[in-house]
């Protein structure tokens, strides 16, 4: 099949969160599997430019832009092209200026869609549009409005991923006069949201299928709690939406052969991994002489969503158990100072590193001995993922990828990977690290196959793309929609 992604970022031409890292790894997989994959993003400043392949009159609102997609350089049988048009994009950062929207997102990535949209009428229409959050939402849109009454593309389908509904583009109700849209998509059933027009309700709407990045996430986003005011446009979607876990890379997140580890280690001989520990304490300038005590490793954006209100709810008492913690990320301003004040507090038990560092995170993954994410809600989450495959025993709630990836431990069977809370409370969280806790404690032996249990879990992206080529021929031989 030949199937053109369309998405906003993709590694490694840009990057904000693990959007990039799905459009950079699904495509090279899909490809591999026989299938003619390109993937159509904006080229930012940061973006090398590519070789100058199609020149694009892009018609939004009353104007026509003239706009050029450049190739990219190809990987791994994937083609890539960069929109290059510097009024929209060449910008410092890809969607906000001094923690703002930019005010003409609208346009911007209304430009994106329609580009995609010329580009394929021009150089040959796909089997397939696999289109991205907001930012891509309005391909389908465009094809069920603007160009309805196209022979070529009217018929094309389009699978519209959800990668976080908390994300939805909301503008101005005259927005879609400015871009070209028919005046009539302003409706309940149409991109209608509380006065104002929602680009990924558009995508929900007329994408011919949705996907989101786990089952139980999927289940969720049906719900009032965790539907962001779409769940019951997403109810009427229920036939037509499936959950397909996020892959991971192991080329990249293996600690056989890790190159940011001072030792590499396997699931047959762990004693690398206590080097790692030695190494990761040492990197916090914490006392290598603790090396026996628990180490909780967190790496995560800090949020409300990712459950830093739980942590500082809880600080005073999780200080209370002997153990020590290491924290990697950046966020809301109140998440950093939590932290920063902690590490004065116990300065030979936090560590504190307000920052992203790639290097770091491989170093926390393997030299930590749990991994906490205590989400309100995660669509799919990768750090789990990763904490499984380097010996680390992820500590989470049970929501989204979170519930998905990790099935508690049995000390009676010997079975499960991690341990999970339910409700959403600090009383619950502390409860779950005092689970863990003692089983690390008082069962060296169970702790040791717990740690195996998940080493041997198998997330690789072959997995997922299996399951996305079986949609695809599902939907281009079976249009849902329109």
């Amino acid at each position: 099949m030949k199937i053109l992604f369309v998405a906003s970022e993709c590694v490694p031409f840009s990057k904000t969160g693990g959007l990039a890292d799905v459009v950079g790894a699904l495509p090279r997989f899909l490809a591999v599997r026989g299938h003619e994959i390109s993937v159509l993003l904006p080229r930012y400043r940061g973006t090398p430019p590519g070789r100058e392949a199609v020149r694009l009159a892009i018609p939004l609102g009353k104007q026509t832009h003239q706009a050029t997609l450049q190739a990219g350089p190809g990987q791994n049988g994937v083609q890539f092209f960069l929109l290059d048009y510097p009024p929209y994009f060449d910008r410092e950062n890809l969607y906000v200026d001094k923690g703002k929207d930019y005010p003409d997102n609208a346009e911007r990535f209304a430009l994106l869609a329609r580009a995609a949209v010329e580009f394929a009428r021009q150089t040959g229409v796909p089997d397939l549009f696999h289109c991205h959050d907001w930012q891509a939402a309005l391909v389908p849109v465009f094809l069920k409005s603007v160009y309805a009454d196209d022979p070529q593309l009217a018929r094309v389908p389009t699978i519209l991923t959800v990668h976080n509904l908390g994300y939805q583009g909301l503008f101005p109700a005259d927005t879609l006069e400015r871009l070209g849209l028919p005046g009539e998509l302003f409706r309940l059933d149409g991109l209608k949201f509380r006065g104002k027009v929602n680009f990924l309700k558009g995508g929900l709407v007329f994408a011919d299928f949705l996907t989101t990045v786990s089952r139980k996430y999927a289940q969720e986003i049906q719900t009032p709690e965790y539907g962001h005011g779409l769940d019951s446009v997403i109810r009427r979607r229920a036939a037509t939406i499936a959950g397909i876990l996020n892959g991971v890379d192991y080329s990249q997140w293996n600690p056989e052969t890790d190159r940011f580890l001072v030792a590499n280690y396997s699931r047959e001989n762990l004693e690398g991994k206590r080097l790692c520990k030695k190494d990761l304490l040492q990197h916090f300038r914490l006392p290598a002489e603790h090396l026996q005590k628990p180490l909780v490793g967190i790496v995560s954006r800090f949020a409300a969503q990712k459950g830093f209100d739980l942590i500082a709810e809880a600080a005073e008492k999780l200080m209370k158990n002997d153990l020590q913690i290491v924290t990697l990320g950046t966020g809301e301003p109140k998440f950093e100072k939590l932290f920063r004040r902690l590490a004065r507090r116990f300065p030979q038990r936090i560590g504190v590193r307000i920052a992203y560092d790639n290097s770091v995170a491989h170093k926390i993954e393997a030299g930590s001995d749990m991994f906490l994410m205590p989400s309100r809600y995660e669509p799919c989450g990768l750090n789990q993922i990763y904490s499984l495959r380097y010996g680390t025993v992820p500590l989470v709630r049970a929501t989204g990828g979170l519930d998905d990836t990790i099935e508690p431990f049995d000390l009676s069977t010997g079975r499960g990977t991690g341990f999970k809370f339910r409700d959403y409370s600090a009383k619950a969280l502390l409860g779950c690290l005092a689970r863990a806790l003692q089983l690390y404690a008082r069962n060296p032996g169970a702790w040791q196959q717990l740690i195996r249990n998940g080493m041997e879990k198998d997330y690789s992206w072959d997995n997922s793309a299996a399951e996305y080529e079986q949609l695809y021929r599902r939907v281009v031989k079976f249009p849902q929609n329109g």
